[in-house]
């Protein structure tokens, strides 16, 4: 009886050992307390699950004063800008743990969708990763597979503030709060727009105005360039994912259903303040293009 008693407490706590792994979250699939749902600090991620609308500030400056500024000035998310600055890993990680605790979440615009550029980009705390220049599918499941890890994805496990940053669980909750961002920029993205947008794991695809036109030879309101504008509006909507460009597109009857935005850098941003500061602002809808208009500015032409 003593034997077979030994045996049935074995056996008893072999079940529940069974039933508790079995109830446990896989890796990388972090869940809260309550009722089982995604903890989700990412303030930026819960509004675009919600279908809300969200703004980011542009960043240029390693300055972490002015990074602080602008990401506790109201935006959704600071668009911290590493293809077109001399902005450091280095650099941004200073800015972001200097401003920890900020409303705005930080989403790193990177380089190219290598390992190398996701891997440091995530490892310092960004929770949003968006890839310039998304001609391939290739190119899309690399920006997803560097940004989370296994098994949504093959991020390397390694040393980084996002503990500092996010919390002791963030292994566990890294993958729900992170949001990709593929920019469809060339008239080839365009036509491989349908086969970018059924890759797994994208959050948002973003209509590039100004590299539209660049890679195009058109511009904003010629039939060619509304044509790509209208088919990468198509093709994502149906497809059930957000849909990104300038902010000057925002809430423009031509322009329905787009709800991830890019504002302005810091430097337009003072100076607009300066001009509203001293009451020389201009009437809206009369300023520089993109100002009122619907018409986006074409980035390194700003006025």
């Amino acid at each position: 009886m003593k034997r077979f008693a030994i045996l049935l407490l074995a056996l008893t706590a072999l079940c529940l050992s069974a039933i508790l792994w079995a109830q446990a979250p896989a890796p990388g699939q972090g869940k809260g307390k309550q009722g089982g749902a995604p903890k989700l600090y990412n303030t930026a991620k819960q509004k675009l699950l919600e279908g809300k609308q969200l703004v980011g500030v542009t960043i240029f400056s390693p300055d972490p004063n002015i990074y602080c500024a602008a990401a506790n000035s109201g935006y959704d998310f600071t668009w911290i800008e590493m293809q077109h600055s001399p902005l450091t890993y280095g650099d941004v990680a200073k800015m972001i743990y200097a401003c920890r605790g900020a409303s705005a979440m930080p989403f790193i615009r990177v380089p190219d969708a290598t390992e190398s550029d996701i891997q440091k980009a995530t490892d310092i705390g960004a929770l949003g990763i968006i890839v310039p220049t998304v001609d391939t599918v290739e190119k899309a499941e690399a920006a997803v597979r560097w940004s989370r890890y296994p098994p949504q994805g093959r991020r390397s496990q390694g040393n980084g503030q996002y503990g500092a940053l996010w919390g002791n669980d963030y292994r566990q909750t890294a993958n729900d709060n992170m949001v990709v961002v593929v920019m469809i920029e060339t008239p080839i993205g365009v036509a491989n727009a349908e086969k970018i947008a059924s890759v797994p794991g994208i959050d948002v695809i973003f209509a590039a105005s100004t590299d539209l036109g660049n890679f195009s030879g058109t511009r904003q309101g010629q039939p060619e360039y509304e044509s790509m504008v209208t088919k990468i509006h198509d093709v994502v909507l149906a497809h059930h994912i957000a849909l990104g460009g300038p902010q000057a597109w925002k809430d423009r009857p031509e322009r329905p259903g787009f709800t991830f935005f890019q504002g302005p850098g810091e430097t337009n941003l003072i100076q607009q303040g300066a001009r509203v500061n001293l009451g020389t602002a201009p009437a809206a809808g009369r300023g520089p293009a993109g100002r009122g208009n619907g018409v986006a500015p074409v980035e390194g032409q700003e006025r």
